[in-house]
């Protein structure tokens, strides 16, 4: 039987010829396109380490892996050839409405039974259930009863994954005869037609061998990854629309070998303009430090060594959160990532606030330890709308004088690029972004596994590690397992050693399949370590860091009324000349609130104001503003003082002669109190104020005990016994019966949630690469009660981004003169909102409808946003509903519960 080229294979985007019919594009060439871009993925994206990784596991020669690659990523459609997807009511249709493959059904061969056209099955799981079948046919090992430990099940298992999600095993009396329990693969001609498409694409990319090996973790990313990238690029529709054959092509032995040199250009110039070729790191040269002992020195005069005999792995730093520890992670991604031959890197923080502040040093490393072209995009949540976007938003706020139409930064990608969405973004040469883009990798959330696969090309660099709690430290060891798994070279910074930290080390390690024995971090301050990934052996520095920077922090906790207090701690400023602060307020509207009194009650103080519900290009343009105004050499020409929030913790290369903060956790104080500059730090810390939503009662009230009137530390040598101290079962004795029953029974409720959230995290994680036996569909399992709100409770908490319409408020197309009206029927592009939205925690409006219209509801990436149509309410824009009132302002959104 001759191929059938009347079998789409694409038809949306593709128009319609004179007749009023439409374009579509034969399935044979569609998987031919995909094949060819998979080639080209093959020897100019895969490292080589991904490369040697599917080689190795399939037992076959280079070359033969790269045929095979082409050819499986060339089958990934064959389920369109099914009932369901040729008839599908939204395929495309002749000008009368008919649709095109309806002539199909009156020709014999053709036929299937009633109902067939309706079976739920996915042309994604067609493709797995009838590939393994035969894929066993043609010799791929196989297994009847443990058909996912085979290669025939697991290459269909993984083709029927390219959609997003893994279908479960298929066993042997199913997948020998597919048509049985899903008629809509049908019989006949439909059955012969996948085998004629099958038989046509292993001709044509000659992947003539047989395998005989197994399907490893690690193959079965990159292999995953391989072929979803590859079907993106041959999906786009511009490029699909110079392709398309002429009316009666044939599809011949001769026509589809003309196609495929066809094919083999273009996705030659399909891969290239995709932003993600040519990215490298350059050979590490000696980094010039003050200090011989420093904590950067020390690394780069023994990392390299270690790295050159044992290959990449992980390396973990932890002192006190500074520029010098950010340098140190930096130069040791910079080693790694020469040494893995790696083409980019992400970089991860706790929060987006400091992700946003970490770009500028990032795009400077970058220039010294990138090669060749590379792309950076901002990667949290309120940039993900449109991620390029969202980056060419914070160049304008970031950029020295006028900002011209085309800002210079040639990091910046176009609006439109092809990076610019949601799923691909990660794939660019340079990410900075929050932890929550690597926990999502191990979650069962669709892609997980192209999360992986980005990553698994880069260096990863995880600022803060420990940052996220017990569900976040749950899902990180499950993330690091990965990692080692796939020979990611990953940098952990963190403030101290603890068990955490430990605990992190022996997940490497147990990733790379290294022993049981305890890895302990080093205690003392500052210090890094090094694990390979080749065996998960953990090494130390022949010569630790020595400290370089000491200092005796003085901590002082008052008692008086917060605002009394704040004021008392800056009324010397007025009379100091030349001195600077920051005040943490728990709050958005506490900020906003301190910041008014301030600037009334102490006019000889500069009062700045930087927090995070102010509108995403303001929040960037006052961060930009306060690296340049505090920096250790900053311009600041007379008393200053920054309000702010907790969000500001994690910023790093803003120095201040002293910071003022409400009752935190000692951890967040010492990252705080990290921001006071020279020999002598000061941390103020107001006892009567209130603490933040997010912080555990239990360990506030204990660094509170702890901290009592105030202390003197050394640091960095006292920071990890003063840890020790807020933790210890001890203090409870040390109150009296009352007091230790008080603080016992906080203790007990932070212990339930951290088991409970550790269950959670546990219950929610995908599997680590040595528990999936095979089988890629515990990847995507969802298990029963898992509900869609959880995912993104697990990842911290839940934010909603609200944009204010008020007249004036919002460009429309990016004209000055033409504004985005509340009533407008015209659809907003998404990217348009980024530097709009103002992120806010979702139990702040919880009830809240918002005002959307009918054009917005019907957006899908507008569904996260809120819209609020803000009227004039006593000179201030404002929106009361029935139980919230929101006004907004250039300092920001406040919301107030109405009683």
């Amino acid at each position: 039987m001759s191929l059938d080229s009347r079998l789409w294979g694409k038809a949306a985007g593709l128009g319609k010829n004179a007749a009023g019919a439409h374009h579509t594009h034969p399935l044979i060439c569609h998987l031919l396109d995909t094949a060819a871009v998979a080639e080209v993925v093959w020897d100019e994206l895969l490292t080589s380490r991904q490369r040697s990784m599917v080689a190795g596991a399939l037992q076959v020669p280079d070359g033969e892996a790269r045929a095979l690659a082409a050819f499986w990523a060339g089958l990934h459609d064959i389920g369109k050839i099914s009932v369901p997807f040729q008839l599908h009511r939204n395929g495309p249709k002749y000008a009368d409405g008919q649709l095109l493959a309806q002539d199909l059904c009156g020709e014999p061969g053709y036929g299937f039974p009633a109902g067939a056209a309706l079976d739920g099955q996915s042309h994604e799981a067609a493709a797995h259930w009838w590939l393994a079948g035969v894929f066993e046919e043609i010799g791929y090992p196989s297994s009847k009863r443990r058909p996912q430990s085979r290669l025939s099940h697991a290459v269909a298992q993984l083709l029927g994954g390219h959609g997003g999600r893994f279908h479960p095993v298929v066993y042997a009396k199913d997948y020998r005869c597919p048509a049985a329990r899903h008629p809509g693969l049908g019989t006949g001609g439909w059955e012969e037609q996948r085998r004629v498409h099958f038989d046509e694409v292993r001709r044509v990319t000659g992947a003539v061998s047989v395998p005989q090996g197994r399907m490893t973790p690690g193959a079965a990313v990159v292999l995953t990854g391989l072929v979803t990238l590859s079907d993106w690029l041959a999906s786009i529709d511009d490029e699909i629309r110079a392709r398309l054959r002429e009316e009666g092509w044939a599809g011949t032995p001769e026509d589809l070998d003309a196609y495929w040199q066809v094919a083999r250009g273009a996705a030659a110039c399909l891969v290239e303009q995709s932003d993600l070729l040519g990215t490298g790191f350059a050979r590490p040269g000696p980094v010039q430090w003050a200090d011989a002992t420093s904590l950067v020195t020390s690394m780069d005069s023994q990392l390299p060594d270690l790295v050159s005999a044992h290959g990449p792995g992980l390396v973990v730093v932890t002192a006190a959160p500074s520029q010098e520890r950010t340098e140190a992670a930096l130069r040791a991604a910079a080693v790694l990532g020469h040494a893995a031959n790696a083409r980019g890197l992400f970089y991860a923080l706790p929060t987006g606030s400091a992700a946003d502040n970490h770009m500028t040093q990032l795009h400077a490393f970058a220039e010294q330890a990138l090669t060749g072209p590379w792309r950076s995009l901002l990667l949290h949540s309120s940039s993900r709308l449109k991620p390029a976007e969202a980056a060419q938003q914070w160049a304008h706020a970031h950029a020295s004088g006028d900002v011209s139409a085309e800002p210079g930064e040639e990091w910046v990608l176009t609006a439109n690029s092809w990076l610019n969405s949601h799923h691909r973004a990660l794939l660019a040469a340079l990410g900075t972004g929050t932890v929550d883009e690597l926990l999502q990798a191990v979650m069962p959330v669709k892609f997980n596994v192209m999360r992986l696969f980005a990553f698994s090309g880069k260096v990863v660099v995880v600022d803060e590690a420990h940052a996220r709690g017990a569900w976040g430290q749950k899902l990180m060891l499950r993330f690091l397992e990965w990692a080692a798994a796939l020979q990611i070279p990953v940098v952990l910074a963190a403030m101290s050693a603890d068990k955490s930290v430990d605990a992190m080390l022996a997940a490497y390690r147990r990733g790379a399949g290294g022993g049981k024995e305890a890895t302990v971090q080093p205690r003392r301050l500052p210090a890094w370590s090094f694990v390979d990934a080749q065996a998960g052996t953990g090494h130390l520095p022949r010569q630790p860091a020595g400290i370089v920077d000491a200092a005796t922090l003085s901590i002082e906790v008052v008692d008086g009324a917060p605002y009394d207090e704040i004021q008392a701690s800056l009324a010397p400023l007025a009379e100091a000349g030349r001195c600077r602060a920051v005040v943490y307020r728990s709050t958005p509207a506490e900020a906003i609130r301190t910041f008014r009194q301030l600037s009334q009650d102490l006019p000889g103080l500069e009062v700045t104001l930087v927090h995070e519900q102010m509108r995403n290009k303001d929040r960037w343009r006052r961060l930009a503003a306060c690296r340049s105004m505090f920096s250790p050499d900053g311009g600041v020409s007379g008393p200053s003082v920054l309000v702010t929030t907790p969000m500001l913790e994690h910023v790093r290369g803003l120095r201040f002669d002293f910071v003022v903060s409400g009752p935190a956790p000692l951890a967040s104080l010492l990252t705080r109190a990290a921001q006071s500059s020279g020999g002598r730090p000061r941390l103020v810390v107001l006892r009567a104020d209130s603490m933040s939503e997010l912080d555990d009662v239990a360990l506030v009230r204990r660094t509170g005990l702890v901290l009592g009137a105030g202390r003197t530390i050394s640091l960095p040598e006292d920071v990890p016994l003063l840890l020790d101290e807020v933790y210890a079962d001890e203090l409870v004795d040390r109150l009296g019966e009352a007091g230790g029953r008080e603080l016992q029974q906080l203790d007990n409720r932070r212990t339930v949630r951290e088991r409970r959230a550790t269950g959670t995290g546990g219950w929610l994680q995908v599997p680590g690469p040595w528990e999936l036996d095979g089988d890629l569909g515990l990847l995507s399992r969802v298990h029963p009660g898992m509900e869609p709100g959880l995912l993104p409770s697990v990842l911290g908490e839940d934010l909603v981004h609200v944009v204010c319409l008020y007249p004036g408020s919002l460009l429309e197309e990016g004209a000055l003169e033409e504004k985005l009206a509340r009533d407008s029927k015209r659809r907003p592009r998404p990217g348009q909102l980024v530097p709009y939205l103002i992120p806010i925690p979702q139990r702040l409006v919880d009830g809240v409808k918002g005002d959307a219209n009918t054009v917005w509801r019907g957006m899908v990436a507008l569904k996260s946003v809120l819209r609020l149509n803000m009227t004039l309410e006593d000179g201030t824009w404002a929106r009361t509903g029935e139980r919230h009132r929101f006004h907004v302002s250039e300092l920001g959104l406040m919301v107030d519960r109405l009683p």
